[in-house]
């Protein structure tokens, strides 16, 4: 007698609708790569901090939840490493190791572990319920962007974390809650969406 085991082909997160191959789960962390390379060029400076608006922390945590922890780990390491060999991925087409390790640096770190929970979270079903997707992209941003970011900043600045007007926080944080809390709402707002979509049309 021959039994055949059936194999439980659920898609953990958005990026498993696509038949997995090593071909095509390089291509997605290539992708991914890519995007946040993109989105990292949407730069608005403020003048009074070396910290401007941009776009990584919206597509860090959109890469980490569609593609899993992973590929959104990968695909976040290869845009750093990229960057720091000099193609021209990080804001203002800005490259290599000075810049990486600069006032921003804390904020490229805490992206790449953001994707990386975000990305372990969603492989949990954490993405496809609004409340859970959305505290988890605002916990996430708070804690290691917002957080390593500014302790990163203060020790390059040579300023206190919390206390004053050049403080770490005020240079770091404080400027950008209004629009990153828009931005990972969103973020946390697209995800149980795009799976309604899938649950729709599939």
């Amino acid at each position: 007698m021959t039994t055949t085991a059936v194999a439980d082909v659920q898609p953990k997160v958005l990026s498993d609708l696509i038949a997995s191959t090593k071909v095509r789960s390089a291509a997605l962390v290539v992708g991914g790569s890519l995007l946040v390379a993109l989105a990292s060029q949407i730069r608005i400076p403020l003048g009074f901090t070396p910290v401007p608006i941009n776009g990584l922390t919206f597509a860090a945590l959109i890469v980490g939840a569609g593609l899993g922890a992973k590929r959104g780990a990968a695909s976040l390491g290869l845009f750093w490493v990229l960057g720091v060999i000099g193609l021209p991925f990080f804001q203002a087409g800005n490259s290599g190791w000075t810049y990486a390790t600069g006032a921003t640096g804390g904020y490229l770190v805490g992206s790449f572990l953001a994707a990386t929970v975000v990305g372990a979270v969603a492989e949990r079903g954490g993405d496809r319920r609004v409340a859970t997707s959305v505290a988890t992209m605002v916990i996430v941003n708070a804690v290691l962007i917002w957080g390593l970011g500014t302790l990163w900043l203060s020790h390059v600045l040579g300023v206190p974390v919390f206390g004053g007007a050049k403080s770490g926080f005020a240079l770091g944080v404080q400027p950008f809650i209004a629009g990153d809390l828009f931005k990972v709402v969103l973020a946390g707002l697209l995800l149980p969406g795009a799976w309604k979509l899938v649950q729709r049309w599939s």
